[in-house]
This record gives structure tokens, sequence and C-alpha cells, in this order.
């Protein structure tokens, strides 16, 4: 048995996830830094080239999340949600030197809502 074999498809789900993530904040959001000077047709290729390691990821994660760990398309998607969240505060912050604000933390609480309705008939 591989060490992927051993992992509960639901992790796998998760990992795959916050992988892809981590490419698309960077397709969405790191040409601001990279190629601020750049026209935005460039910003856009380089973000495409980028996002196709997303979806890379991304497809996978989602097949395995409703296949193989029994998650519905509404709770894969509030799962990317938070992931979103969880991936997109710290790059602001560490990346793009933005500052903290409270609303990062108020999103949280209401995606810890999100999470609990989608998925509290499970």
């Amino acid at each position: 048995m591989n060490a992927l074999q051993s992992i509960p498809f639901s992790l796998q789900t998760i990992l795959l996830l916050v992988g892809s993530n981590i490419f698309m904040t960077f397709a969405w959001y790191g040409h601001l830094k990279n190629l601020a000077t750049a026209p935005w047709y460039i910003a856009a290729l380089i973000s495409w080239g980028i996002a196709f390691f997303e979806y890379g990821l991304q497809v996978p994660a989602n097949r395995i999340g409703f296949q193989l760990a029994g998650l519905s398309v509404g709770q894969l998607k509030i799962m990317q949600e938070v992931i979103t969240l969880a991936v997109f505060v710290p790059f602001a912050m560490l990346y793009l030197k933005e500052p903290f604000k409270l609303d990062y933390l108020w999103a949280a609480l209401c995606m810890v809502g999100a999470v609990y309705f989608i998925f509290r008939s499970a």
C-alpha cells in the first residue's frame, strides 16, 4: 500500500484543495505584486498558466471528495470557500503586505456558520 492510499479520502480532498487554492491565489492576485507594470494581457496569460496547475489539483480533489469520500457538491463548495479564505488571508498579509483586518475574522465566523449548515445533515 502506498502512502496516498493510507490517507482518508476526505483528507486527500482537503489537501488537494489547499494545493489548488495556493496556485489559484497566486494566479488571481500574484500579478498585482510581480507584474504590476506589465500589460494586463501578459498578466492574464501568466495567470492562466498558473491556473492550469490549480485545475490539475482541483478536479481530482472534487472527484475524490464526491465519488470516494461521499461529500455532496454543496459540502465540497463550502470546503473550497473555507480553504480559500484560509489561504488568502496569509497570502494577502505575508506576500502582498496587506494589514490584518478584523473583517477577515468576521468573514471566517460567517464561514463557520456556512460549514455548520452545509454539514449538519451529513
